[in-house]
C-alpha cells in the first residue's frame, strides 16, 4: 500500500526551509553531526575517491550532505518532499557552482528507473507511513555490489524521552513535532526487511552526544540514533 508523510510534517519542514544554512539556526545539530554523516558514508565504501560514483540522497533537505558529497567528486541526485527545500539547495549549490541534480518529488511514491552506487537515507524513514513498503522498493535502485545508507531512530523507552521529550521539548535541539514515537524503527526491523531482499548488513553504528565535550560521535551504542548500511551482492 502507497502512503504519504503526514500533511502536517510537510507543513512543518516547509516552514523551516529557509533556516537550512543557517549554522545556528534550527538546522544547527545538522551541521554539527554533517561531518559525521559524511565520514560514515566514506566509511562504508572501498573508493575514497567519489569521483564518478552515481549517489541518490534521499529526504536531502537543503543539501546539506548532497553538497559533501558533490565536492568530493561524485554524481549527486538529490529528492525531497518540500518543494522549497529543493529550491533552496538549488539556490545553495549554484553559488557554490556545485552540479547536483535536485528533484522535488514525494518520495514514498516516486518512480526511479536510475541505478545508482550508493543511495542514503538520512533521518527520513521515521517520516515515512509505510517505511518497509518504501525500503524494498528503493532497494531494487541499488547497482550490483550498490551499498544502502540509513540513519534514523531506534524505538524503547529512551528513545521516547531523548529524541523527543529532550531534544524538542527540553533542550530545543529540533523543532516540536518533528518526531512520532511509533514512527520510530527497531535496528534489527530494518535488518529483516533487508535480508528479505538479500542486502547484507555491513555496519551498525550508534550517534551519541557528549555532554562533557559538548559533541558528537560514532558509538557502538545504537540505543537512540544509529546509522546502519546495507550492500548489495554481485
Amino acid at each position: 500500500m502507497k502512503t504519504k508523510l503526514f500533511d502536517n510534517e510537510h507543513d512543518l519542514f516547509k516552514s523551516l526551509s529557509e533556516e537550512w544554512w543557517d549554522e545556528n539556526g534550527k538546522f544547527k545539530i545538522l551541521h554539527k553531526i554533517r561531518p559525521i554523516r559524511v565520514k560514515y558514508i566514506l566509511d562504508q565504501i572501498s573508493e575514497k575517491n567519489l569521483k564518478n560514483l552515481d549517489i541518490l540522497d534521499l529526504g536531502c533537505g537543503g543539501g546539506l550532505v548532497s553538497e559533501s558529497l558533490s565536492r568530493l567528486g561524485a554524481n549527486v541526485t538529490g529528492i525531497d518532499f518540500v518543494k522549497n527545500n529543493i529550491e533552496v539547495a538549488k539556490q545553495h549549490s549554484n553559488k557554490k557552482k556545485l552540479k547536483i541534480n535536485y528533484k522535488y518529488a514525494d518520495i514514498e511514491t516516486l518512480k526511479i528507473k536510475k541505478k545508482y552506487d550508493l543511495i542514503i537515507m538520512y533521518e527520513i524513514l521515521e517520516h515515512l507511513d509505510d517505511w518497509e513498503y518504501f525500503l524494498l522498493n528503493i532497494s531494487e535502485n541499488l547497482k550490483s555490489k550498490g551499498i544502502l545508507v540509513i540513519s534514523t531512530i531506534n524505538r524503547n523507552i529512551l528513545s521516547k524521552f531523548t529524541a523527543i521529550y529532550l531534544a524538542e521539548n527540553v533542550l530545543r535541539w529540533i523543532p516540536k513535532g518533528t518526531h512520532t514515537y511509533k514512527k520510530f524503527i527497531k535496528p534489527q526491523e530494518i535488518k529483516n526487511c533487508m535480508e528479505s531482499k538479500n542486502l547484507v548488513l555491513k555496519s551498525l553504528k550508534g550517534l551519541i552526544y557528549n555532554p562533557i565535550d559538548m559533541d558528537w560521535k560514532l558509538s557502538n551504542n545504537t540505543t537512540i540514533n544509529y546509522f546502519c548500511s546495507y550492500h548489495k551482492p554481485s
